[in-house]
Parts: structure tokens; C-alpha cells; sequence
């Protein structure tokens, strides 16, 4: 749940919770819900509230049925969707647009930014199926969105839809889009402290792809204490070194997606 940005309580989220839970137009604007002066705002005292509380349940529950409604959506289509999660400037787009060329699987792609479509551009540029959701001022997609999205994507003939999310590191760890697996990146100039700084979105990714490692010689990136981290958080995760520069890094990406699609165990 953010706590820090008190997201979830703006009238973006109470709306899930009224007669219109379906409408796919979203408002994230804070000073149209709260009237609270800018201390207030950043503490977030509310909270602290248990009705505040219950509310962010409710939020939560109802964008969980909607998850499970577009994952019955993908699966309907044999379909494989992967959440794609990191910090802005990780590389998200760039490995989407480059991983055309390593693989044979179908792949279309659902973007999430704040402002302008510059990312679906890119990939349609390419020759990739692209659907640009801007979000406003929200840090994260949820399940709605992507239900919205879904209804401007030919699904037919796909392998996968790829679910580019908001660039943080934060909100999105906490909000099931409906897909089947988690990828999170972390690039090389971010840092390895990173992954403790950050320790949920970490802990929910299926894959951790360390991006732009032809920069390794430039930053002072531990690799080994990288590593040693994510297994302490997530035992279960695999690491993936990635560099677009490298062709083996990306066919490593390629039989990670490959293997893990619906049908492949």
C-alpha cells in the first residue's frame, strides 16, 4: 500500500469503491479529494485512521477481483502477461524494443506513464503493438487501467502481453494488474543498494533483469553483493545480467520469457 504518497486515498481510487467502479477515466488529482495543508499531505496522518484503513482494504479487494478478471482475459486468449516494474530510466522500454530481434514470440506491450505516449510511440515505431495509458499524476497502474487498455489491444495471436508499469520503485509492487509473473529491473548506474532500500518490489519479482551491465566498468556496482541481497530477499527470484549491447544477455531474456509462458512446464 503507499503510505508515502497517500495515493490511494485520492478520488482516482474512491471512485472503484462507488456505482462507477468500472469507469476507465481516472482523476489523480489531490486537491480535488483533500483539503489538507502541504505538511499534512506529506505526513499522511490519516493513515493512521482505522476507517481510512478499512477504505484501503476495500480499494485493494475490488482491484484484486478486477486482477482476476484480466488474467482470465489473458488466459481466455492463451496469453501470458508479465508485469514489468523498476525505477524510470532502467532500460523497461529500450529491452522491449530491442527483444524483437531474439525471439519469435508474439508480443504486445500495455504502457504506463504519468504524461505523453512518447514510450508506445517508440515501440510502434518498431513494429510492436503498443497501447499508451497516461496516468496523470498516479504513481502506479492498477487492474482498472489495464482492463481499460485491454479493450485497444488485438489479443489474437499473442504469446505475451508485457504490462510496462509507472516508473518507481515504490507504489506499483503493491497492485496486482492481473498478470502471471513479476520482472523487475535495476540498472547498473542505479546502484546495488537499491535492492534493500526498496526491499517489496524486490520481494514480489519472478525475475530480476540487472540492465546496462556494459556500464559495469564505469560504476561502482557490486554484482556479488547485488546477488547476495536478492537472494536474501527472495530466495526463490532469478537474476538475469542484461546488457541490449550483448546478444547472449538477451537471448538469456528471451529463454527466461520462453520458458515461463503459459504451457511451457
Amino acid at each position: 500500500m503507499c503510505k508515502d504518497c497517500g495515493c490511494s486515498l485520492t478520488r482516482h481510487d474512491h471512485d472503484h469503491l462507488g456505482a462507477h467502479a468500472h469507469s476507465h477515466e481516472h482523476s489523480h488529482d489531490h486537491s480535488h479529494t483533500h483539503e489538507h495543508s502541504n505538511q499534512e499531505l506529506h505526513t499522511n496522518p490519516q493513515l493512521n485512521d482505522k476507517k481510512t484503513l478499512s477504505v484501503i482494504h476495500k480499494i485493494l479487494d475490488k482491484n484484486d477481483i478486477e486482477a482476476g478478471h484480466n488474467r482470465a482475459h489473458f488466459e481466455a486468449h492463451n496469453i501470458t502477461a508479465f508485469n514489468i516494474m523498476s525505477s524510470p530510466g532502467s532500460g523497461k522500454t529500450t529491452l522491449l524494443e530491442n527483444l524483437k530481434e531474439y525471439t519469435q514470440l508474439n508480443y504486445a506491450v500495455i504502457e504506463g506513464d504519468l504524461e505523453t505516449s512518447r514510450d508506445a510511440d517508440r515501440l510502434i515505431a518498431k513494429g510492436i503493438t503498443a497501447y499508451q495509458i497516461q496516468t496523470g499524476s498516479a504513481c502506479h497502474l492498477d487492474a482498472f487501467m489495464v482492463h481499460g487498455a485491454l479493450h485497444h489491444l488485438p489479443l489474437e495471436g499473442l504469446d505475451i502481453c508485457f504490462v510496462e508499469n509507472v516508473g518507481n520503485l515504490v507504489c506499483p509492487a503493491s497492485y496486482d494488474v492481473g498478470t502471471h509473473k513479476n520482472i523487475v529491473l535495476l540498472s547498473v548506474p542505479e546502484g546495488d543498494d537499491k535492492i534493500e532500500k526498496y526491499p517489496v518490489m524486490f520481494r514480489r519479482a519472478d525475475v530480476v533483469f540487472i540492465t546496462k551491465c556494459d556500464l559495469l566498468p564505469y560504476f561502482d556496482f557490486k554484482m556479488d553483493e547485488a546477488r547476495a541481497q536478492l537472494k536474501k530477499l527472495n530466495p526463490a527470484t532469478q537474476i538475469i545480467e542484461v546488457s541490449i549491447k550483448d546478444g547472449d544477455s538477451m537471448q538469456a531474456v528471451a529463454a527466461w520469457l520462453k520458458d515461463n509462458i503459459r504451457g511451457a512446464q
